[in-house]
């Protein structure tokens, strides 16, 4: 199966080595009409973490990767589903592409290691981006 990854998952050494060992980066790839955010379900939390939301004319930058159902399960684990964030799809050359989405969240700043581990992601998939944060 394929999924998408625009956060953490970017990291090529996170996903084939800590996550889903034995999953495939196979390219990057531009969600239309998405943005990235950072966020939190608890107001109270301190951090945010990546998060992305629908706005028309925007764009997020991110990673397919080829997973297993076992892979699958590990990740919705990791990102709390169902109960954080909920699983959407969207169709590359007719298949069928998972990524998650939290739609309950307050706007919050990342840690400045979580953004240090996507933009080793964006260097990872050859994505000419940088997430600046001023910590």
């Amino acid at each position: 199966m394929l999924y998408f990854a625009y956060g953490s998952n970017l990291n090529h050494y996170q996903m084939k080595n800590i996550r889903c060992f034995g999953s495939k980066y196979l390219k990057s790839f531009c969600l239309k009409n998405y943005k990235l955010i950072f966020c939190h379900p608890n107001k109270s939390n301190k951090f945010g973490y990546a998060n992305i939301t629908k706005k028309k004319g925007s764009k997020v930058t991110g990673a397919i990767w080829d997973i297993t159902k076992e892979h699958e399960k590990i990740l919705d684990t990791y990102e709390q589903f169902p109960n954080i964030y909920q699983k959407e799809y969207f169709y590359f050359r007719e298949k069928k592409v998972m990524f998650y989405i939290m739609d309950r969240y307050f706007i919050k700043d990342p840690p400045k290691i979580y953004v240090d581990t996507i933009n080793k992601g964006y260097e990872d998939c050859n994505i000419d981006l940088r997430i600046k944060y001023r910590f």
